[in-house]
């Protein structure tokens, strides 16, 4: 039934786009349900006369650094810190009044190994590595305390079925870091919203397991304000049914929900799995790569249905949703094209590499209108 009310919506929407869209603005389209964001990345701040920051500054009132928060960018030797992009970054959000994202402050990916290790490289004890971890979130968050709006945090902390994922910061410390890193980045930053963030939050495993985290948390007076449920989802999962499951159960520990890094996986994934586990890689494959010339009408037409169901139910949960975040601008700044598989030629967003909208944006233009 919801889906052939959809599908009708989808009909009457686009028999009706008629209308240019050249004098919409993304963050006004949403102003009364939630923020809208964008990842960005450090090539596109540093060059201040590109097409791509008038593109940002036009559509999104929230931006998240894609990378040059990450440990192995902002810090990547033991006396070394790298600031010079992030303060670009903040800088930027700051002239524009956005609402300022800092991703990430542990994750067990995008880590050097000597953050693990002791000089003769040696793997640290729990107390060392808690400490290295301590004087890394407080140099980096009170570096942008007041400036940094919302930080990630912890990543991925969970395997889908809500297991502790096996990493050397959950061995090592015995998992004391998932409460000593919210503490600290809390001590920090005390201004800053503070979230966990992790893809497949729409599995019940996972629910479970970061609903009890929250309550945890929030029965020793550790401070966290968000969830986000990383939206790295595709054409033909999750089920909608599932993420409503998951906002509902997540908004009933009263946090907020925050949907994060999403995009929309439309070329064939070699391992069929619905994950983001960046450590996964294959060789190119013309199989793997299908729409190197463009997408045929079809696939165009099952995307904008896909993101207009996507942004129907977030418009349906706006109440408990506090920002929605696309992990990038355009198709040609998207990871995508290189993960699972490097060199492709893949379309997850919302807008064409030439900065043009697909179909799918005034088709959730005029729903949400409606």
């Amino acid at each position: 039934m919801i889906k052939n009310a959809l599908m009708l919506v989808l009909f009457i929407v686009l028999s009706s786009c008629s209308a240019q869209t050249d004098d919409y603005r993304l963050k006004d389209v949403f102003e009364d349900n939630f923020k809208i964001g964008s990842a960005v990345n450090r090539l596109q701040i540093t060059q201040p006369d590109s097409m791509s920051l008038a593109f940002i500054k036009r559509h999104f009132n929230s931006i998240t650094t894609e990378n040059d928060l990450k440990w192995e960018k902002v810090h990547p030797e033991k006396d070394r810190y790298n600031f010079e992009p992030v303060d670009a970054y903040v800088d930027f959000g700051e002239k524009n009044n956005m609402f300022i994202v800092g991703h990430v402050l542990v994750w067990h990916s995008q880590t050097p190994d000597w953050v693990y290790q002791d000089d003769q490289g040696n793997e640290l004890s729990k107390e060392a590595l808690l400490a290295r971890l301590k004087d890394h979130i407080f140099t980096v968050a009170s570096r942008y305390k007041g400036r940094i709006h919302g930080w990630d945090v912890i990543n991925e902390a969970f395997n889908d079925d809500g297991s502790y994922r096996d990493t050397k910061y959950y061995r090592i410390t015995e998992g004391e870091f998932l409460e000593k890193a919210f503490i600290w980045a809390h001590q920090a930053a005390p201004d800053a919203e503070l979230y966990y963030n992790d893809f497949n939050m729409w599995k019940a495993g996972k629910i479970e397991a970061v609903v009890n985290m929250v309550n945890g948390f929030k029965m020793k007076g550790i401070t966290i304000h968000g969830i986000g449920m990383q939206g790295h989802w595709g054409t033909d999962y999750p089920g909608m049914d599932s993420v409503e499951q998951a906002i509902e159960s997540f908004a009933a520990t009263g946090l907020k929900v925050h949907i994060t890094e999403l995009d929309m996986r439309v070329l064939p994934d070699p391992s069929g799995g619905s994950g983001a586990e960046v450590e996964r890689n294959y060789a190119l494959q013309e199989k793997y790569n299908p729409y190197k010339e463009g997408l045929p009408d079809s696939v165009q037409n099952l995307l904008t249905e896909r993101w207009l169901t996507f942004f129907s139910t977030f418009n349906k949960y706006k109440d408990s949703i506090e920002r929605v975040t696309l992990w990038g601008i355009h198709d040609g700044f998207s990871w995508r094209n290189n993960w699972p598989v490097f060199g492709r030629t893949s379309y997850p967003l919302l807008f064409n590499r030439d900065l043009s909208p697909k179909p799918a944006v005034e088709a959730i233009i005029k729903a949400t209108k409606k």
